[in-house]
C-alpha cells in the first residue's frame, strides 16, 4: 500500500482541528500535514500514514495520541522583537502609563503572552520590563504568563534554550544583560538567564474553550498572529474572552495582519491600529 493520506483521512484530521482549536487546514496543507503524521507514524513503527489516521479514528489511538496530533499540525512561527514597534509601546506609553494609576504602586505588573510558542515574545516582554525595573519605572516587580495549544513548544520555552543566532534581533546591550552563551564555544547555543525564567511561568491553554484558567486582573495581553487562522465568528468570541481577563486600563495588543479583528471589540479603546485599552482612561 502506498505510503499516503487519502484524502478521506485528510479531511477527518482537518475536521477535528478545526473543531478543536479553531485551525482551518485548507487541501493545500494535506502534504504538509501528511509528512508530520507520516513522522509520527513511523516512530510508533507503522510504516503507513493513512494506517496510523485509521488508528486513529476507528481504533481508539487518538485517546492518547491527541495531543502529539495537534503539536505535530500546529504552526509556531516566531521571533524575539517581532513586530518591535509593540514592545517599544509597551516600554514608552503602556507600562508609565500602567504604573501611573491609582493603586498601582504596590501590585507586580502582570503580563499574558496568549500565543507563546516557543517563548521568544514572552522572554521579549521580560527583557522590555528588566530594563524598566533597572531605572525604577516598572514598580515592585513584574510576571509573565506564556500559554500555547502545543504543548511541545512549552516544553522548548521553558528550558529557554535557543541557537544562538535566534539572538540576532535582541539588542546588544539586552542580550549581554539577559542571554548566556553556552560554555562550549562550539555548541552555537544560549539560554535566557536565571531571572527572567523564574518571572516567566508557562501553561498549555487552547483558545477556542469557553473560558481561560488564567487570572483576571491582567495587565496586557499580547495576542498575535494566531487569530489570522481563525473566521471572524471565532476571532470575535476569542477577543471576548480574552478581554474579561484585562483589568480596567489594561492593554491588548494583536499581530499587524489582525487589524480587522478589532470591529469585534467591546468597550475597548482604539489607542493604535493593533493596539486596544479597556475602559476609559486609566484604572
Amino acid at each position: 500500500m502506498a505510503d499516503i493520506l487519502s484524502e478521506r483521512r485528510f479531511r477527518q484530521v482537518a475536521g477535528m482541528i478545526e473543531r478543536d482549536i479553531g485551525i482551518k487546514l485548507p487541501p493545500a496543507k494535506r502534504t504538509m500535514v501528511e509528512g508530520r503524521l507520516r513522522k509520527r507514524a513511523r516512530s510508533l513503527g507503522m510504516m503507513d500514514v493513512d494506517a496510523y489516521c485509521g488508528a486513529l479514528f476507528d481504533d481508539g489511538l487518538l485517546e492518547t495520541e491527541y495531543q502529539h496530533v495537534i503539536d505535530m499540525v500546529t504552526t509556531n512561527k516566531t521571533d524575539f522583537f517581532r513586530e518591535a514597534e509593540h514592545f517599544d509601546f509597551l516600554s514608552r506609553v503602556a507600562v508609565p502609563q500602567l504604573m501611573g494609576a491609582r493603586g498601582r504602586a504596590d501590585r507586580p505588573l502582570k503580563i499574558w503572552s496568549a500565543a507563546s510558542s516557543t517563548g521568544a515574545e514572552a522572554y521579549t516582554i521580560a527583557m522590555v520590563l528588566a530594563e524598566l525595573a533597572r531605572d525604577g519605572q516598572a514598580g515592585p516587580g513584574f510576571r509573565i504568563l506564556g500559554s500555547d495549544i502545543s504543548s511541545q513548544v512549552l516544553e522548548v520555552a521553558r528550558r529557554a534554550v535557543y541557537p544562538w543566532d535566534a539572538m540576532a534581533p535582541v539588542p546588544p546591550p539586552l542580550r549581554q544583560r539577559y542571554v548566556m552563551r553556552h560554555r562550549d564555544p562550539g555548541r552555537a547555543e544560549c539560554r535566557i538567564v536565571p531571572e527572567l525564567r523564574a518571572a516567566t511561568s508557562f501553561q498549555l491553554l487552547n483558545l477556542m474553550e469557553t473560558s481561560y484558567a488564567v487570572d483576571g486582573e491582567v495587565d496586557v495581553i499580547f495576542c498575535r498572529n494566531v487569530l489570522i487562522y481563525f473566521d471572524r465568528p471565532t476571532q470575535e468570541a476569542v477577543l471576548a474572552r480574552l478581554c474579561t481577563h484585562l483589568r480596567p486600563g489594561g492593554f491588548l495588543i494583536v499581530g499587524h495582519s489582525e487589524t480587522a479583528a478589532g470591529s469585534a471589540l467591546r468597550g475597548m479603546r482604539g489607542v493604535m491600529s493593533t493596539i486596544w485599552q479597556k475602559g476609559e482612561g486609566r484604572a
